[in-house]
């Protein structure tokens, strides 16, 4: 289903002017109980499961999910994944494990994170910026670090921007030398698809109360909650419906038990719908 899924959505535009595939890459713990779940190993007091998610943004669809016990660190599901040559691999610093990323650049693929305040680095030169976009550096720099310069020993890329929004101050860091460095901006912040596709799984599918307690039975609820997830994004491409993918998801959370056909449960739908939210689900109209 998911492979199906990616392929009905490969041609539909993320908001920027771009040709590569783009994925966002991030996980998210979900909290069990101890004396229940023991297997789930997280903390003395708590037990907890990781999602390891990487979405592509052309759907947003998961192309690639790991679960693994709460303890596994984020930079660790780097090695689970085959880098796609040219690629845009979107990630926060979590992820920052350079002989880890080094492999990606070897593969030919992109990434696109936050620097870590303590990186050390030098830098080789700097580019001409617009501050009137945000963008206060554009810079090529080398690590200085005795095992991080050994481990990616080419150069990278550092862009300061300031979000003219929020005045936010954030350095990025990526092996892409030929994209605006605005772009490397925009990029970042469609990682929070990532974030909203963890929300409406936990809210909507309802995956914090489970019906077993064994690791095979969390697996596969988790697993059930994805699959409807794809099925839901499959049925809307194929209806052709002009409503965002978690605008489809809503309407049909409000009406399960409606026998209606289901192409007549979407006439004059549109994103800009008010419909009425029950305290457990996702409001797709927050600010």
């Amino acid at each position: 289903m998911i492979r199906r899924a990616r392929n009905l959505y490969a041609d539909d535009d993320i908001g920027l002017d771009l040709d590569n595939t783009v994925y966002a890459l991030d996980s998210t713990t979900i909290d069990l109980c101890l004396a229940l779940f023991p297997w789930a190993d997280f903390r003395s007091t708590k037990a907890a499961v990781k999602m390891h998610t990487l979405l592509d943004l052309r759907g947003p669809i998961p192309s690639f999910i790991h679960i693994s016990n709460g303890k596994m660190g984020d930079a660790l599901a780097l090695d689970l994944i085959t880098p796609e040559t040219g690629a845009i691999y979107v990630m926060d610093r979590g992820y920052v494990d350079f002989r880890r990323l080094h492999a990606f650049h070897v593969a030919h693929a992109f990434f696109v994170t936050r620097t870590k305040s303590n990186m050390k680095y030098h830098r080789v030169y700097s580019w001409p910026v617009e501050k009137s976009k945000g963008i206060m550096a554009d810079q090529t720099v080398a690590l200085d670090g005795f095992y991080t310069s050994k481990d990616y020993p080419e150069h990278l890329r550092r862009i300061s921007f300031r979000d003219p929004d929020t005045g936010k101050r954030l350095v990025f860091m990526t092996n892409n030398f030929t994209l605006p460095a605005e772009t490397v901006a925009a990029l970042y912040k469609k990682r929070w698809q990532v974030e909203l596709f963890f929300k409406w799984i936990k809210q909507n599918l309802r995956i914090k109360h489970f019906y077993g307690t064994s690791e095979n039975a969390v697996k596969a609820q988790i697993w059930i909650a994805v699959s409807v997830y794809v099925l839901v994004a499959i049925i809307k491409k194929e209806m052709a419906l002009e409503i965002s993918l978690y605008t489809f998801l809503q309407i049909l959370s409000v009406r399960p038990f409606e026998k209606v056909q289901l192409s007549s449960a979407f006439l004059d739908i549109d994103d800009r719908s008010s419909m009425p939210i029950s305290s457990n689900q996702l409001n797709l109209f927050e600010t």
